[in-house]
């Protein structure tokens, strides 16, 4: 690592510490030749291999970007984007690959958008995964009533379940 005030092609590690929650190091670092410190923080990095074969960083802001134009005219900020990005690179970096397939990083964003907005996820399905026809839409739509019926279904029986364990409030008198 090359010193930033004197360019000296050398450093000394003085302090290690983990940051972002494991995802990167911060290391505070001490010049041999002009005895300054300075840090640099260290992250593992991932690349995209595109269709066409080129390999480039991967890039939140690509994710923000795709997602935002399935997102327009849709309760949607930036924030719920930027989080849908973060999600989207945990779970990629969960995988434990450093090179991944532009195909990976649309199938991870297809779940957390689902849970987003569904409109948005039809409409980010429907160009990702190159819906041809009207049956392809009923399809997905027909999916997603059935998810939303099933967590109704499974919701509505732990509201009977916490209803029939709790008391009633009625007294029942001691016997003597």
């Amino acid at each position: 690592m090359h010193c930033p005030f004197c360019r000296h092609a050398d450093s000394r590690v003085v302090d290690s510490r983990t940051s972002d929650d494991g995802a990167s190091i911060r290391r505070r670092r001490q010049c041999p030749a002009c005895n300054r410190r300075f840090t640099t923080i260290e992250t593992a990095s991932l690349s995209v291999v595109k269709r066409s074969g080129v390999t480039e960083p991967f890039s939140r802001e690509k994710i923000v970007t795709g997602v935002r134009k399935a997102c327009q005219g849709r309760p949607v900020n930036e924030d719920d984007l930027a989080v849908l990005a973060q999600k989207v690179e945990e779970s990629l970096r969960a995988g434990g690959s450093a090179e991944l397939d532009a195909y990976e990083i649309g199938l991870a964003i297809l779940g957390p958008l689902r849970e987003l907005d569904e409109v948005a996820y039809l409409r980010f399905a429907s160009v990702y995964q190159a819906f041809d026809s009207l049956e392809d839409f009923e399809t997905a739509i027909n999916s997603l009533r059935a998810e939303r019926e099933e967590r109704a279904a499974s919701f509505g029986e732990a509201d009977a379940r916490t209803a029939d364990d709790e008391p009633s409030g009625d007294v029942v008198p001691d016997q003597v």
